[in-house]
Formats: structure tokens, C-alpha cells, sequence
């Protein structure tokens, strides 16, 4: 099943397989951010505060719903990996076609149940009635373009489970550069307002999933010699229900917590919403390749455990955990060092209320950023080898900590309640996914297997 163009995780030095392996990863999810990142700034810049805090009200719903389309399909990813480690093809091909059914009827159902859903929702979490309309807008137009989500991570997906990760990267970065010039064509040149910026990021999504269905179809042999393979496979359908949607469910339990907090922080006001959501835009950006190491860990993962190489998994985790510690430490650093430049971009220039907030969140968060590097490690070891039902289970513990957050926020912190909310919910995820790496890597390599070196 190998190319030119696919790695073999199985073999190599762990550090160096990751960090190769992760670098296309780290690139794609910052053009992918990229995409909510330049809405942010168009909208804050071009449009208002107002809208600004329309658009971040809209963040736990958007969390609830493509964060389960995104754990999903990188659950989706796995089995394919696993076949990719065993140099099993044909469970590669069958385990792709009954994946592209699955999304097709998870694209119906979401688009069609979440946008009628969306202005009870918003209501539900307190959204001030200044900024609902405009709410409303934006994330209606985002839920349409489900099924462009679910196009691009299936496939994206796909490609890095057969160990390509540059390809994808690629895309996004074309997609990027589209989103861009879409944004100020849609809220500059055409005021489509808050519209605009969301039908800006779904059609460049779209684009950029076309791009790697069109590679895989046509470019690589990852599909060929597929007759007879495109039907339903009961028992590849469901290895793939068993993965990816208790991965899905660990996602949106996660974003349960994540509705708390902003229901929290829709009581404190607008500028809280609004320097809370150009903090977090930030945030994002700064944690996103921290997302990237643990999403090739899932891939290496998978790929060792479907060779029966644990040794390597255990190396690799202790090879990536050094990663992302050293990242954290620069990040933070530089945090320290640009907050106010940082959300000067988003917000503009001025030392207004909502620019105080972004920069007093930054500053508390990113003092805590390796317990999400480390908890990315660690849940996404535990997703690759194949055990989704306690990725869920530590999304309980994110729930937990956000909630505690929010209600930390609304009776006695305020603002700093809802800058502990994220660090809360890592540290206590943290914990559960650790220990259950330890018994279950520990039973397998109870086991007997070959050297991590090799």
C-alpha cells in the first residue's frame, strides 16, 4: 500500500518518525485554523465588536456539533490505519467505503437536525438579544456546510492513516489562501456581514475536501482494484461505529462543558464575549500544533499496534511528550512576551474593555498549556490502539472542568473563572487518560514483543 508519498511508522527512530510524520499535520491545522482565525479578525475589524461577539457566542454549538464530526471521522481513521500497519489492503479499501456511507447519512442528519436547531440553542445559552440575529446567521450557515466538514476530514483522514500527511497539508493550504480572499470579498466588497465570513470558510472547506477525495481517486492506489469492495460490510461497518463514534460522543461530551462556560459568559456581557472570544481565537492558534503531534501519535499508534509493535508505542509517547513540552515552553514565552500585539490584530488597536480581558486570559491559560500537549498524547495513544469507549470517558472529565469553570465565573471568580475553565478540563481528562495508558500499554507489552529501535 506504500508510495512515494506514505510513511511507515513501524520502523525508524519514534522522535524522528513523529516529528516527520507531524509537521505536515502541524502546517495543516494552522491553515485549517486559519480559516476561523481571519473570520475573527474581518469580522472584529471590519464589522464591530458586536458582531464579533455574535460570532464567538456561536463557538460551544460550533464545538458541539463538528467536534463530533471531526472526532468521528479521525475515528474513522483509525481501523484504516491499523490496516495500513498490517499491509492489509483490502481491509484498507473496505474499511474506506463503508467509512464514505457512514458519512453520507452523518451529513443528512446533522445538517438537517442542527440548523433547525439553532436559534432555540443560542436562546437556551442566554445569548444576548443585541447580538442573537446576527448569532443566528453565522452559525446557521456553518451548519449547512456539514457535509463539506465531513468531506474534508474523512478524506484528510484517510490519506494520513496511509501514512500521507503532506498532501493533506497541501490542500489546506490552497483552501487557505482561498478563505482569505473570500472573507474580504464577502464582508468588504459584498457586506454580507456575519454571512459572509461563515460562507467564506465552508466553501473553502469544500474546496479543500474535493482536492483530497480528487488525489486519492485518481493519484494513488489507495482505491484501485475496488470491485466488489464498495458495498456495506457488517463487520467493517461496524468496527468503524465502534471507533468513530464513541470518539464523536468524546468530542461533543467535551463541548457540553464548553456550553456551560459560555452560557457563563454570556451573563458577564458582551465585552466579556468578545475578549473571551478573541483570546481564545489566539489560544487556538498557539495550541493547535500541540493537536497535530497528538493526531500523528494516533496514527503511529495505530500503525504499531496493528504490527504488534507496543515497544514502539511506549517509545513514541515518551518521544512526543518531549515534543510537546518544549513547545509549551516557547509558546508560552512568546504568549508572555506579544498578548497585547496578539489581540491588537484581532480587536484593533485601543485598550478597551474586551482587549483587557483577551490579555488577562491569555496570560492565565498559556501558563497551563502542557496539560493540553500532554493530554493530547495521551488520549490520542489510547484512540489509536483502539480503545475509544475511554477517550469518551475522559470527555466526561473536560465536562467536568468546564462546568466548574462556568459556575466558578457566574458565583464568585467572574472573568477568571472562565480563564481556568480550559486548563481545568485538560487536567482532569489528564489524569483518566493517563492511568489508562499505563494498565492497557502495560498489559500488551506484558506480552512479548520486538525492539523499539528498529
Amino acid at each position: 500500500m506504500a508510495n512515494g508519498s506514505t510513511m511507515d511508522l513501524t520502523q525508524g527512530r519514534p522522535i524522528r518518525q513523529i516529528l516527520l510524520f507531524s509537521l505536515p499535520l502541524v502546517a495543516g491545522t494552522l491553515f485549517q485554523q486559519l480559516y476561523s482565525f481571519v473570520d475573527t479578525v474581518m469580522v472584529g475589524r471590519l464589522i464591530g465588536d458586536a458582531a464579533l461577539a455574535a460570532v464567538g457566542t456561536t463557538y460551544s454549538l460550533n464545538f458541539l456539533t463538528l467536534g463530533f464530526v471531526q472526532g468521528a471521522c479521525i475515528g474513522f481513521g483509525i481501523p484504516l490505519a491499523q490496516a495500513t500497519g498490517a499491509k492489509d489492503t483490502g481491509s484498507f479499501r473496505r474499511y474506506f467505503w463503508n467509512g464514505v456511507w457512514l458519512c453520507v447519512l452523518l451529513g443528512a442528519v446533522l445538517t438537517a437536525g442542527t440548523f433547525l436547531l439553532a436559534e432555540p440553542l443560542l436562546r437556551l445559552i442566554h445569548t444576548p438579544e443585541e447580538i442573537l440575529a446576527d448569532a443566528v446567521r453565522y452559525i446557521q450557515v456553518i451548519f449547512l456546510g456539514i457535509p463539506a466538514t465531513i468531506l474534508y476530514n474523512f478524506c484528510a483522514g484517510a490519506l494520513r492513516a496511509a501514512g500521507d500527511s503532506r498532501r493533506p497539508t497541501l490542500f489546506l493550504l490552497l483552501s487557505s489562501v482561498l478563505n482569505v480572499v473570500l472573507d474580504y470579498l464577502l464582508i468588504a466588497v459584498i457586506p454580507m456581514g456575519v454571512a459572509g465570513a461563515a460562507l467564506a470558510t465552508v466553501l473553502s472547506q469544500l474546496v479543500s475536501g474535493l482536492l483530497n477525495l480528487g488525489w486519492i481517486c485518481r493519484r494513488t492506489d489507495l482505491l484501485r482494484d475496488c470491485a466488489g469492495l464498495r458495498g456495506v460490510s457488517r463487520p467493517h461497518m461496524a468496527k468503524l461505529c465502534k471507533v468513530g463514534f464513541p470518539m464523536g460522543f468524546e468530542y461533543s461530551v467535551s463541548a457540553l462543558g464548553a456550553v456551560v462556560m459560555q452560557w457563563a459568559i454570556n451573563g458577564l456581557g458582551t465585552a466579556a464575549i468578545a475578549g473571551q472570544t478573541a483570546g481564545e481565537k489566539i489560544r487556538q492558534m498557539f495550541t493547535l500544533p500541540m493537536e497535530s503531534v497528538g493526531m500523528g501519535m494516533a496514527t503511529y499508534a495505530g500503525q504499531n499496534d496493528g504490527a504488534g509493535r507496543y515497544d514502539r508505542v511506549r517509545a513514541g509517547i515518551k518521544a512526543s511528550l518531549t515534543i510537546q513540552l518544549t513547545y509549551c515552553a516557547a509558546a508560552w514565552a512568546v504568549i508572555l512576551v506579544g498578548k497585547g500585539f496578539f489581540t491588537g490584530i484581532v480587536l484593533g488597536p485601543g485598550d478597551g474593555p474586551a482587549a483587557a480581558l483577551s490579555v488577562q486570559y491569555l496570560g492565565v491559560i498559556s501558563c497551563l498549556f502542557c496539560l493540553h500537549g500532554s493530554l493530547m498524547i495521551m488520549r490520542n495513544t489510547l484512540q489509536g490502539m483502539g480503545y475509544s469507549l475511554h477517550a469518551v470517558l475522559s470527555g466526561a472529565g473536560e465536562l467536568l472542568g468546564r462546568t466548574l469553570g462556568g459556575w466558578l465565573a457566574a458565583h464568585s471568580l467572574g472573568f477568571l473563572g472562565i480563564c481556568l475553565a480550559n486548563p481545568l478540563a485538560w487536567g482532569f481528562a489528564l489524569l483518566y487518560c493517563t492511568a489508562m495508558v499505563r494498565r492497557f500499554l502495560g498489559r500488551r507489552l506484558r506480552s512479548g514483543v520486538g525492539s523499539a529501535s528498529a
